[in-house]
Order: structure tokens, then sequence, then C-alpha cells
């Protein structure tokens, strides 16, 4: 199903001008507006994320049970990481 827009030519302006305007605003919100202290303390909790990870990863190649794994992980990864596998994605 297509949407026909009839727009008149004096709308043009008015539609080309906000249409600038979002991507505009949309491209200056995708800039790194983080500090240079964010940025570390970011790396950071990658670092720690990732030993988490290696962590787990030892423990089930050890052949430890994977709810113990998950435990350590979990408690591994405290505060760092997103839902109960510790997603890579970090808090803000």
């Amino acid at each position: 199903m297509r949407l026909k827009l009839k727009l008149k030519p004096s709308w043009m302006p008015v539609v080309m001008t906000t249409a600038s305007a979002l991507l505009l605003s949309t491209t200056l919100h995708a800039a790194d507006t983080h500090s240079a202290e964010e940025r570390a303390e970011d790396a950071r909790r990658h670092r720690a994320m990732a030993a988490a990870h290696t962590a787990a990863a030892q423990c089930l190649e050890a052949g430890k049970a994977e709810q113990a794994c998950l435990q350590e992980l979990q408690a591994a990864c405290k505060g760092l990481g997103i839902g109960k596998y510790c997603g890579m994605k970090h808090v803000h």
C-alpha cells in the first residue's frame, strides 16, 4: 500500500526545512558527546565485562556446571552489564 501525498509547491520549503532539521538533530545526537573521562570509564567497564566473560568461558571449559558458571558471571558483572548474562551493553 502506497501513501500518496499531494503537497502544494508552497509547502515544499517547509517540508524540506523540517526534514533537514530532523536530520541535523539526529546527526548531532549521534555525535560523540562523552568526555575523555567518560570514555575511559566505558573502556574500563568493557574490560571488566570481557574479563568476566573470559572467566565464565574458562569455568565452562573446566567442566563446571553451567548454573555455577552463570552465578559466577552474574557476581562478576554486578553493576556492569545488562541482563542476567552480563550483556556487553553498558550503563550510562
